[in-house]
């Protein structure tokens, strides 16, 4: 941890008139602002326990449900002893303009304004946190990182230092501030520095889950963070620029500028799986957002059990956007012209609307493209307003009771049953994967017929049964994609504020727009890396995805600059990117530290004895280790740390002071991060993929899941881009 920086000739005054210690010490002043900072936030959260809402709401569900509200903010003013409460401080030239100051305190903006606690002055500081903090009077004490007055923390600099005379950091070990750090942005004298606080803070240990950056935010993420609601992001990461942290941060910020509209239509951060949510899981609350839900594409799509497995040239065709229409047609294959006329008795009246009449109305409903389900809604409408013009002609005056009640005839529902029959998704799918001739009637013109032969179902007397229902079907992963597309066609899905798609690359495009139609009227933040795709149909560009998405046209911003990845490391898992990814721009690492790492070629009889020596020598340093290898090795791999007494984690687990170790299949590697990385046989790895080309993409995403050090142990000859050193 650096020294202090020398202080300030004079101390600028805080943003409240709160009683400072008789010190000159900075770090004195600094400390005790914390305290009283911390003893405020106590005081909100008892504020907030003290609510008496028992005469305030009319009934019990309004009760229930403002005591959720208030539960929820109880939670999120909880004081994290180990989290510091603020990290940073900004000393203005000038008073911000109220448009700023209105978000310096959310609730507390008449202080800013000039309005009660004295009035605002120059030379006035900001303290930059987590989450806002004011005293008693209102008055701010601790501002929101998202806050509009924050945003110089991240951005200013010495070429434009947006009216800052200072910004402070501050280290912490613990919840302890233990030191600070000046930066003169208006002295001509004092040189750009890279900061020590913050390149300490980058390179600190990653024990356990997935810790939020808010403390290190880089001006070219802090524009992505604070880009506006009403357009789409893509954002194109190598591995180690935190395009992650970027994505999540995001979310913070748009429910911080519009939690009003996001509460009501919903936020939802989507992941490749299990291991990495859980991993990531601790961002948002430690942010003090506690409501986003989060999902995998597998979750969102879950209208089966999934309990089969494609092969990959099958989950290729089923995941092709041309399935789409081959569903469009297949939903419409149902909808068949009237031939009857449809005669509705009521009373001693007999009114008739003849065939010709009804194909009409039918044909009209089916041109306007609406979705089944409404038309099918709509038809017994548009046959009942027939009846009733019929009515009108013969002198009668009938209302909309009834109309109402024509439309719920019985000859009108046997009219509608026959010309547009209600349509069950997964029936449809089932019946389009196990009849040969109902597939190649909906696929005409669309797949050929070796793709149609590849996504069908085996037939009974070819050695398996096809199945005959929807619960005895062994669904794969893509039938439940192809089910939700189903669904939409014929019920409209429900659409979220904003949705955030981490790993994107790795989609098919019709996950792409089973995730689109979750977004609709919001908007998305894409993140991902067309290097780490390592599925057979994974993009290769971002505008194809967006495309697929809905979401055309959205800007697509590149993230080069590595935070994580030590540089040695980084630059050689990139001599894999002419033959991965050759569009894509060579990462950097802004890390000091050239990192540990090591290549050690071993006999094939001492593999395994040679990784086990590997995983000591990082179990010796500081920090948390993950052993990855192939998904062939994985089990020699457990049975020989179990032998050795070394407790291993699965991925996604919480790593500890008993069990740092943790031991990867390469396919769920993708997302996670650990200190010290043992990568065992990388041929392994590029071989138990489908084409060499997957593979490549596979080993590059497992070299670059190290923070401080990478060992890779091989007794198999290393891919050729990596062999020269």
């Amino acid at each position: 941890m650096p020294s202090h920086a020398p202080r300030p000739t004079t101390e600028p005054r805080t943003q409240s008139s709160h009683p400072q210690p008789a010190t000159d010490d900075p770090l004195l002043r600094e400390k005790a602002h914390l305290a009283a900072s911390r003893s405020a936030l106590r005081a909100m959260r008892a504020d907030a326990e003290a609510l008496n809402i028992a005469d305030v709401t009319a009934n019990w569900v309004n009760a229930e449900v403002l005591q959720g509200e208030v539960d929820a903010r109880i939670k999120a003013l909880a004081d994290l002893s180990h989290t510091p409460l603020f990290f940073g401080r900004l000393d203005y030239l000038h008073a911000p303009g109220l448009e700023l100051a209105e978000g310096a305190s959310r609730g507390a903006a008449h202080s800013a304004s000039g309005e009660g606690g004295g009035g605002r002055r120059e030379g006035e500081n900001f303290y930059i946190g987590r989450r806002h903090v004011h005293d008693a009077d209102g008055d701010p004490m601790v501002i929101d990182w998202r806050a509009p007055v924050s945003q110089p923390f991240y951005r200013a600099s010495k070429k434009d230092p947006m009216d800052l005379k200072l910004r402070r950091r501050f280290g912490y070990t613990g919840g302890e501030l233990t030191a600070y750090e000046d930066e003169h942005l208006t002295d001509p004298a004092e040189a750009a520095r890279t900061s020590a606080l913050l390149q300490s803070e980058i390179e600190r240990p990653r024990v356990g889950p997935m810790r939020d950056i808010v403390a290190t935010i880089q001006p070219e993420q802090d524009e992505i963070v604070r880009a506006g609601i009403g357009g789409s992001v893509c954002v194109q990461g190598a591995p180690g620029t935190g395009k992650t942290a970027v994505g999540l941060h995001r979310v913070a910020y748009l429910l911080y500028a519009h939690r009003e509209r996001l509460a009501r239509s919903g936020t939802l951060v989507i992941g490749p799986n299990r291991s990495f949510l859980h991993y990531i899981e601790q961002v948002l609350p430690a942010l003090g957002e506690l409501e986003v839900k989060q999902a995998t594409v597998d979750d969102l799509v879950g209208h089966v059990e999934v309990r089969g497995t494609d092969e990959a040239a099958a989950a290729t065709v089923k995941g092709d956007a041309r399935m789409a229409e081959v569903l469009r047609r297949a939903v419409r294959s149902h909808i068949t012209l009237p031939q009857e006329p449809c005669v509705v008795v009521r009373g001693s009246r007999r009114w008739r609307v003849p065939a010709y009449e009804l194909e009409e109305i039918v044909q009209e409903l089916r041109d306007r493209e609406i979705r089944y389900g409404a038309a099918r809604e709509a038809l017994p409408q548009r046959i009942a307003h027939a009846v009733l013009v019929r009515m009108e002609q013969a002198g009668e005056a009938p209302d909309d009771r009834v109309q109402d009640a024509v439309a719920r005839n019985a000859a009108v529902k046997a009219a509608v049953k026959a010309v547009w029959p209600p349509v069950d998704p997964a029936k449809l799918v089932l019946r389009l994967l196990g009849d040969a001739d109902f597939l190649a009637e909906q696929a005409e013109g669309i797949l050929t017929p070796e793709e149609q032969k590849t996504i069908l179902w085996p037939q009974p007397g070819s050695g398996k049964r096809a199945a005959r229902s929807v619960k005895s079907a062994k669904w794969s992963a893509a039938d439940a994609v192809l089910i939700d597309e189903a669904t939409d066609l014929i019920t409209r899905t429900p659409s979220l504020g904003h949705v955030v798609l981490d790993e994107a690359q790795d989609l098919s495009p019709m996950q792409y727009r089973a995730v689109g139609r979750r977004c609709t009227t919001g908007s998305a933040t894409i993140l991902g890396d067309i290097a780490q795709g390592t599925t057979p149909w994974a993009t290769d560009t971002w505008e194809e995805a967006l495309t697929h998405l809905g979401k055309p046209g959205s800007a697509v911003e590149e993230l080069t600059q590595g935070f994580r990845v030590p540089r040695e490391v980084i630059a050689y898992a990139s001599r894999l990117l002419p033959a991965i990814a050759p569009d894509l721009t060579e990462a950097t690492s802004i890390r000091e530290a050239a990192g540990d790492f090591a290549i050690r070629p071993v006999d094939p009889a001492g593999l395994t004895a040679a990784t086990l020596t590997a995983c000591d020598d990082a179990l010796a340093k500081e920090g948390s280790i993950g052993l990855i290898a192939a998904e062939a090795r994985i089990p020699e791999l457990r049975t020989a740390l179990e032998a050795a007494g070394v407790t291993c984690l699965a991925p996604g687990e919480e790593t500890s002071a008993e069990a740092r170790l943790t031991l990867v299949p390469a396919t769920l590697a993708k997302g996670l991060e650990y200190d010290y990385v043992v990568l065992d046989e990388p041929a392994a790895i590029v071989d138990g993929e489908p084409d060499e080309r997957t593979g490549l993409r596979r080993l590059y995403v497992c070299l670059t899941r190290a923070v401080s050090g990478l060992t890779v142990v091989h007794a198999a000859a290393l891919p050729e881009q990596l062999t020269d050193r």
